[in-house]
């Protein structure tokens, strides 16, 4: 079954976030764009090439009013510990949730249950909590931050102008589609 439109399932969690343990739910999904990024692992080599790309691209994202929340299998003590030891990780600004349990891998649908760990997985959830974008990377392959802000503008976009839609490619200020029978077979 597709997450897609579906709403965030009920978890508590704590993440590490500017030097302090907190507590993240559901809740915090709720009246603001958010992106769930899970990973495979702290201390390890895909990973934090993406999230040091997302660190650096976090200002953009805080613009459009979007939280990101970096997620893996490790703990909150693993997460303090890479932060205070990577120059790269050290300049996160977004909490990183400590997912233990495995209660948000299995929500998600991200879970390696083999492996103890998380596959590349980015969610987009609007303001009402319901997911908008769904991808899964295999983990050798690293995702692209200016990528997910182009599609996270995409996503409110169409949130926010409901009747058009954003064609492939599409940067914000291009032209949209307003779907009908007039399109059809002309595109």
């Amino acid at each position: 079954m597709s997450l897609i439109n579906t709403e965030v399932k009920p978890f508590q969690a704590t993440a590490y976030h500017n030097g302090q343990f907190v507590e993240v739910s559901e809740a915090n999904f709720k009246g603001k764009w958010s992106v769930v990024f899970f990973y495979p692992a702290d201390f390890t080599f895909v990973c934090p090439t993406e999230l040091g790309d997302l660190a650096d691209n976090y200002a953009e994202f805080q613009k459009l009013g979007v939280e990101i929340y970096g997620v893996s299998t490790d703990t909150h003590f693993t997460h303090k510990a890479w932060h205070d030891t990577s120059d790269v990780i050290g300049k996160i600004q977004y909490p990183l949730i400590g997912d233990p349990t495995w209660t948000l891998s299995k929500n998600f649908e991200v879970l390696i249950e083999a492996a103890g760990l998380a596959d590349r997985g980015t969610f987009v959830i609007d303001p009402e909590g319901k997911i908008q974008i769904v991808e899964i990377n295999a983990g050798g392959i690293g995702r692209d931050a200016q990528e997910l802000l182009r599609k996270v503008k995409a996503a409110q976009y169409v949130h926010a102008h409901p009747g058009e839609v954003c064609p492939a490619k599409w940067k914000e200020g291009d032209a949209t589609l307003a779907p009908s029978i007039d399109l059809v077979g002309k595109i």
